[in-house]
């Protein structure tokens, strides 16, 4: 493989990136506590809590997947290291995690005070910085063709 090919993903399955399969889940999760926060929000039902306190847990089991095997691709080659957009992807989905656990914890406490206003902005900021890092990861596999074959072209 010579420096001018794509860098590959080194953690990959029957040649197909493990990172972008995964990573789909804690964001549908993580908006869709956003959702269902709002939804709580304007009604008091206590269903939307319920809802939004299990897409944050199940959004951080798959974000932690998702990190771990991002992780082993970032490690993994140094052409990925080298760019800023890949330093950007990792530090924002580190803060991503980390406000929905912190996120998670207020979601367990008394359903008005876990949601009004707390839950409802961190569940907003961590969409904000999801916008940012879903951005950083175009970048890295639309314009540096990070994970992409050299055969697709």
């Amino acid at each position: 493989m010579s420096y001018y090919d794509n860098p590959r993903s080194t953690a990959s399955l029957v040649g197909h990136p493990i990172h972008p399969m995964l990573v789909p889940f804690p964001i549908v999760c993580f908006i869709g506590a956003l959702a269902t926060d709002i939804a709580y929000w304007q009604t008091a039902d206590m269903m939307w809590t319920n809802f939004s306190a299990w897409l944050l847990t199940v959004g951080i089991g798959f974000g932690v997947l998702a990190a771990i095997v991002g992780l082993i691709d970032f490690i993994g080659s140094r052409r990925v290291r080298d760019l800023g957009a890949a330093w950007m992807h990792a530090g924002g989905n580190v803060v991503v995690l980390v406000l929905a656990i912190f996120n998670d914890f207020v979601h367990s406490r008394d359903a008005w005070t876990s949601v009004v206003p707390t839950g409802l902005i961190l569940s907003a900021v961590t969409v904000l910085v999801l916008l940012f890092t879903g951005w950083m990861g175009w970048a890295m596999v639309y314009r540096h063709r990070v994970g992409v074959s050299n055969n697709a072209l």
